[in-house]
């Protein structure tokens, strides 16, 4: 099969997208965070086809894009108060909401749970197709199950050209790591994953959250879980990825100590003339943690090579958006972090 490149700012596109979801196809599509993997949500057969085009774990569930809030309530029961609130303030956007769902969701889609991931894209074009196809798509990162996720449409075909029927390119993703997710389905609102939308931004709306074990450790294989990413090793180049904090110039010469051939090294464009000789790739500037969110899976993915054994990375703090890069490169380096009192 051979996967047609549709450009976002053809006026057909959409229609042309819309057509193919709702005949079972699996199609890429663009959002402001990573680049989705879409079919019909409420079409079985075509949502165990994204699992099997993606090498995807059954036991990980997907979520829910809808064009607009108004579609909430087809899909999910019992929403309380704070779900509203969080919409009118964070959608169309990065932000995704775990919700008991309706009988109409297929199990296929939920991973057998009873409740559902939903959210509103920011992207115009994806709200565009969702509302002509007529259905909910489910939508995981349109790359490869593992890998670093997809900002460009030119990744998502590195990936899946002749595995899925279309891409629509839109050009790079502005945030560039996947959405927040919040479980509100159990009362008090639980962070499973950070994303585009921080904790303080979640806590100013809701009052109170707790920040689930997943985003900052790993959990038992044979945990059930409420969210994608909260279990597998996701993210990850073939490298071994090492984080390495504390202060710039104590961590450069911790790494310099340890570099060998075939290793590389992840750090902010400031830090570049510290590597030098070392096969540096900057993802951002540290004193922007919003160029790291975008920079970060198309700096991982050019690391992603056979000649690249290990990758010395520098992680922002948890903080605003460094948050979401911060779970990212833990989850790629399965959380193996070399503290400041370890240089």
């Amino acid at each position: 099969m051979r996967t047609l490149c549709l450009s976002a700012r053809d006026p057909e596109t959409a229609a042309r997208a819309a057509a193919l979801l709702r005949a079972g196809e699996l199609v890429g599509i663009p959002t402001e965070t990573v680049y989705g993997l879409g079919a019909d949500g409420l079409n079985e057969a075509a949502v165990a086809r994204i699992f099997e085009a993606k090498g995807r774990p059954q036991d990980n569930p997907l979520i829910l894009h809808i064009a607009g809030p108004e579609q909430l309530d087809g899909l999910c029961h019992d929403i309380p108060q704070a779900a509203w609130d969080l919409a009118e303030r964070f959608w169309p956007g990065p932000l995704t909401m775990v919700l008991p769902c309706r009988d109409c969701v297929p199990r296929r889609t939920t991973a057998g749970l009873d409740t559902v991931a939903v959210r509103c894209p920011r992207t115009a074009v994806t709200r565009e197709i969702i509302r002509l196809a007529g259905t909910p798509v489910a939508a995981p990162s349109a790359n490869l199950s593992g890998k670093p996720s997809t900002t460009t449409a030119r990744h998502v075909l590195h990936d899946l050209d002749g595995y899925i029927a279309a891409v629509v390119d839109d050009g790079p993703c502005a945030v560039g790591v996947e959405s927040t997710i919040v479980d509100l389905s159990q009362g008090a609102p639980r962070l499973l994953r950070p994303g585009g939308i921080s904790p303080e931004q979640l806590r100013a709306v809701l009052g109170s959250l707790t920040v689930d074990q997943a985003v900052t450790a790993p959990i038992a294989p044979g945990a059930v879980v409420r969210a994608p990413g909260m279990k597998y090793r996701h993210y990850a180049p073939q490298g071994q990825v090492l984080i390495v904090d504390g202060p710039r110039e104590r961590a450069a010469a911790y790494i310099r100590r340890r570099f060998a051939p075939g290793d590389a090294v992840l750090c902010y464009e400031e830090e570049l003339p510290l590597y030098a000789g070392c096969r540096p790739t900057a993802y951002g500037r540290e004193d922007d943690p919003e160029t790291l969110a975008r920079g970060l899976f198309a700096a991982l993915r050019d690391l992603d090579r056979a000649d690249v054994k290990t990758i010395f990375a520098r992680c922002p703090p948890a903080v605003g958006v460094g948050c979401a890069v911060r779970n990212r490169l833990a989850k790629a380096a399965g959380f193996h972090v070399i503290s400041e009192a370890e240089l």
